[in-house]
């Protein structure tokens, strides 16, 4: 399945950027990549799934090809959970199929809780979006006083310039804080995470996201049981893990849905496309 086209949906800070497989006829899918990664995590996968359907990957804000976020507004998740609201509306899509892979099936998740209605299918890829925890209720307060500070520490920090490495020191570097990663796999997040410069390739991605983990971006564990109940009851959900990055072929997943037990199966393109339509 060739490239349809690359896309850049405006937004009040710049844009979001993103790029299309199949035709838009199709049925549509919102393909939302993890963290530190951007939409070049699916060009192996989308080739192997069914074409007809309409698959847009974005770059969430910071990311890949998106414009970062304005100095002063942080990367919160609720901001990442509003961005896909605001690329459905820009694409239109009232009703739309999401796949997610880790951290974008955490955003997606969430997502398809506040806005079921939305939502027909959501395909979590090495991603569990909510984990029960009756204890956190306690430590609201304090979980949210420590995201403002550590806001405003990250702040700072990313106020020094960035350094611009050597092609093949960037891909060492990335290889060894993703030891999933393969060589090929790591150019090809290299394409469009990364700018040539003079002095070799400086990251396309905010530095401030590089300063904060994807765990201190997720909402508070309280509020995750009663939100899963509410997803659980209207979206079909299809978990799969991948055991190298990424291909189908390779996957382990299970449906779960309302009148389903979750039971991990090995998974096809065609058991795949089985699922979605």
């Amino acid at each position: 399945m060739g490239l349809f086209s690359e896309l850049k949906l405006a937004v009040p800070w710049g844009h979001i950027a993103a790029k299309a497989w199949g035709s838009q006829k199709g049925s549509p899918i919102l393909c939302l990549h993890g963290w530190l990664d951007n939409a070049n995590s699916f060009d192996r996968l989308i080739p192997l799934l069914p074409r007809d359907f309409y698959y847009v990957a974005m770059d969430f804000g910071g990311h890949g090809l998106s414009s970062h976020y304005s100095p002063g507004l942080p990367y919160y998740y609720q901001n990442f959970v509003g961005e896909i609201r605001r690329v459905s509306a820009a694409l239109k899509w009232d009703r739309f199929s999401i796949m997610g892979h880790s951290f974008g099936g955490t955003v997606g998740g969430m997502f398809s809780c506040m806005f079921p209605e939305m939502v027909d299918k959501l395909i979590l890829l090495d991603s569990s979006p909510f984990v029960l925890d009756s204890n956190e209720l306690e430590n609201l307060l304090t979980y949210k006083r420590k995201v403002i500070e550590h806001t405003l520490l990250v702040e700072q920090a990313a106020q020094e310039p960035p350094r611009a490495l050597s092609p093949e020191e960037m891909l060492q570097r990335l290889l060894k804080n993703n030891s999933h990663v393969g060589e090929e796999c790591g150019e090809l997040l290299l394409q469009r995470g990364a700018t040539q410069v003079p002095a070799g390739l400086v990251l396309n991605r905010d530095r401030r996201i590089a300063w904060v983990s994807a765990a201190a971006l997720l909402p508070s564990r309280a509020c995750r049981p009663l939100l899963w109940r509410n997803v659980h009851s209207r979206v079909f959900i299809l978990f799969i893990h991948f055991q190298s990055t990424p291909s189908i072929s390779s996957a382990r997943s299970c449906v779960h849905t309302p009148s389903r037990s979750c039971r991990p199966t090995c998974c096809s393109s065609k058991q795949l496309e089985d699922f979605l339509t």
